[in-house]
C-alpha cells in the first residue's frame, strides 16, 4: 500500500482517525501548505483510505478503515513472528538475570 508509505499521509490518517477534519484543520495539523495537503488527500482518496463530503464551502475528510483492515490481516503472521521472537528474548533475559543473581561475588 504505497499510499501510507509517505509519513505526511500517515499523519493525515492519524488526524482523521478520530472523525471528520476539514482541509484547513489538516493544514494546521500537518504543518504544510494547503496545495501539498490537497495532493496527499487526493492520493489517500484514490487509495480508498479517506472519503470526502462537502459541507457548504468546506470539504470534510474521514477515514475509510476497510483497506487498513486488509493490511492488518496481511500483517498478522508477521506480528505473531515478532511476538515469538520477543517472548524468546524475554525468557533469555530472565534466565541471564537469574544466573547473575545466584552467582556468589568473588
Amino acid at each position: 500500500m504505497d499510499a501510507i508509505a509517505e509519513p505526511t499521509r500517515r499523519r493525515i490518517l492519524d488526524a482523521v482517525r478520530g472523525g471528520e477534519r476539514s482541509v484547513s484543520d489538516l493544514v494546521e495539523i500537518v504543518g504544510m501548505h494547503q496545495p501539498g495537503v490537497s495532493r496527499h488527500l487526493k492520493v489517500l482518496r484514490e487509495a480508498g483510505l479517506v472519503e470526502v463530503r462537502r459541507d457548504a464551502q468546506r470539504r470534510l475528510y474521514r477515514l475509510q478503515p476497510e483497506p487498513l483492515r486488509e493490511l492488518d490481516e496481511w500483517l498478522g503472521p508477521y506480528r505473531a513472528m515478532w511476538a515469538d521472537h520477543l517472548d524468546a528474548l524475554e525468557q533469555h533475559l530472565e534466565r541471564t538475570a537469574t544466573q547473575h543473581a545466584t552467582k556468589e561475588p568473588s
